[in-house]
């Protein structure tokens, strides 16, 4: 029998439950019709399946409650009648099934030794917490929910168990969709996601209550909210009601804020929705009285998924020079760089200031029109350069005792022979870790670090922390993403999408697709002997280039550009 003790199975999403219903009639369907008609949360998801999940059987072992009781988490409808079926009459009123779902590889039923207390077993995929945030876990991550039961009425019902539920891997990617919620960088200029994953029929609530509670780990204290702290939902649903979604506040905290706040939380839900047809605008409350927003012309909407110019930096004949539209030209007003043998070059997105290090990457320099260039620090070895906010520059590498360090420098407008400002960073979470890659994404508040240790990558993703003055202070303990190889390159591609490889001057090399919004990497179509990757805006902007010149991805496959130019970068 499924679930007996000791028996381990994987649990594909077909035998999750003895009906998944798929047909159009049967799929939640949006209530956005005629003037009046509201839908709870709802809306957009149109081709949400609902999962019937079976209800208790008479004579059931132990075992078979505990596992078709997670199997019935599936059925989240009517605040999961079903599965509380399974559960005691308090038990079944204490248990709150969206604190927490453990989405698994592999599940087993587990006898403890202690009378009628048992271990549901899995191997986690993933961890979704109440607000959404996926933390990913590698194959073998072990971890037990204690079950304890009792007989009712002759028949085994469980009386004991954490909350939160336990879903298959496939039935979650079925379940549940990624969804960017929205922030802004400290300068309320740019629009910064965070993506979290919720079930597809309870969307628009779960988007705001997210939004509400504030920044992802990653994100916290490098991103901004215009909803003050303590601003709660006054009632327990956001309605889509003609198009618009009313989303009720705490009175005293939203009408405590100026006109240009609330005119900014109006904008941050705007974006947080657009993923939601049939969401069209947003409505602020006050205990369900409309609060007139008014757009004065002082706030501008923020700037989402920020692009670059369509110019690259590079290298030609060992100086600096312009890569776009297939031709080569020299920076204006720079002078000449040949005798620092420069590679891997970086430029300013706003202004012309440029950096680069030398071949054996143990320098870094900065260069502006009209002055030489200028050593910023020599190490062992440094990562490729890459310009973020008010033009600081970024580099990694060993500091003087060989613990791994994050550079900053802020060359841009500095006298020759002036100091250059500077900041040295030292994450604990980089300890004993070799940074092969560190880019600013486009916005300028969260970084892609790969680094490697003992053989093995990690591509990450961490906010970085401002002082008042844009002074860069700190970097956040950061999100992983999965990848199915071990690169030593990355590039933003979008604001939710990197693009990574593994160099190699030798070999076919496979470069991936790694996204926020996604927990499965997409590799893109190999090419003999790529050796360097940047990125424009958006996926069919991705360049490779390997000793026959620099290639550019054509549908699924790469399209011949130049030969001579290496190293190309684009702004940032």
């Amino acid at each position: 029998m499924i679930g007996r003790a000791g028996r381990r199975a994987k649990l594909p999403a077909s035998l999750l439950v003895l009906l998944l219903v798929l047909l159009a009639g049967c799929a939640r369907i949006p209530t956005s019709g005629p003037v009046g008609k509201s839908s709870e949360g709802s809306a957009g998801n149109v081709s949400a399946p609902v999962f019937l999940p079976a209800a208790p059987q008479p004579g059931a072992l132990p075992e078979t409650i505990i596992d078709y009781f997670y199997r019935a988490g599936s059925g989240y409808e009517d605040d999961y009648a079903v599965a509380r079926q399974y559960l005691t009459q308090a038990a079944s009123v204490s248990w709150k099934p969206d604190q927490r779902a453990l989405v698994y590889r592999e599940a087993r039923v587990v006898a403890t030794g202690n009378e009628n207390v048992y271990n549901y077993e899995l191997d986690v995929a993933y961890t979704v917490d109440a607000d959404g945030i996926a933390t990913q876990s590698p194959e073998g991550t072990i971890e037990n929910i204690p079950v304890t039961l009792t007989q009712v009425d002759g028949e085994w019902r469980i009386s004991g168990l954490p909350d939160g539920t336990a879903i298959a891997e496939e039935t979650f990617k079925v379940i549940y969709g990624a969804y960017p919620i929205y922030f802004y960088d400290p300068t309320f200029t740019f629009a910064v996601p965070d993506v979290r994953w919720f079930i597809k029929n309870k969307t628009v609530k779960a988007m705001t209550s997210a939004l509400l509670a504030g920044p992802a780990p990653y994100l916290r204290g490098a991103v901004a909210s215009a909803f003050p702290s303590g601003i709660k939902l006054a009632r327990e649903s956001v309605p889509v009601v003609s198009g618009a979604a009313q989303v009720d506040l705490t009175a005293k905290e939203l009408m405590e804020t100026s006109p240009e706040d609330r005119l900014r939380m109006q904008m941050q839900l705007t974006l947080t929705f657009r993923s939601q047809p049939d969401v069209v605008n947003v409505e602020l409350r006050a205990n369900q009285d409309l609060v007139r927003v008014e757009d004065n012309g002082a706030v501008l909407p923020p700037v989402q998924d920020k692009s670059v110019p369509s110019r690259q930096i590079a290298i030609s004949g060992n100086e600096l020079v312009r890569y776009e539209n297939n031709r080569v030209s020299p920076l204006p007003d720079m002078q000449p760089v040949s005798s620092f043998a420069p590679r891997f070059p970086a430029e300013s997105p706003v202004s012309q200031t440029a950096a680069f290090l030398n071949e054996s990457r143990t320098t870094l320099y900065s260069i502006s029109p009209g002055q030489p260039a200028r050593a910023l620090t020599t190490r062992s070895t440094l990562s490729r350069p890459s310009f973020g906010l008010s033009e600081w520059v970024w580099s990694a590498g060993p500091g003087a005792t060989g613990g791994t360090e994050v550079v900053a420098f802020r060359p841009a407008g500095i006298a020759e022979g002036a100091a250059v400002p500077t900041v040295t960073l030292s994450p604990a979470w980089l300890a004993g870790r070799t940074v092969k890659e560190f880019r600013i994404s486009r916005e300028g508040v969260r970084a892609l670090v790969i680094s490697e240790q003992n053989g093995k990558t990690r591509v990450q993703v961490t906010g970085i922390i401002r002082g008042a003055d844009g002074t860069p202070r700190e970097l956040t303990p950061p999100a992983t993403l999965a990848t199915g190889s071990d690169p030593d390159q990355g590039v933003w591609v979008t604001d939710t999408t990197v693009a990574v490889m593994k160099a190699s001057a030798g070999q076919n090399v496979t470069p991936e697709l790694l996204s926020l919004t996604s927990g499965q990497p997409q590799q893109l179509a190999p090419w003999p002997g790529l050796v360097a990757l940047s990125a424009g805006n958006g996926a069919e902007e991705i360049y490779a280039q390997s000793a026959e010149g620099i290639f550019q991805r054509l549908g699924n496959g790469w399209s011949p550009q130049i030969k001579g130019p290496i190293d190309p970068a684009f702004p940032g």
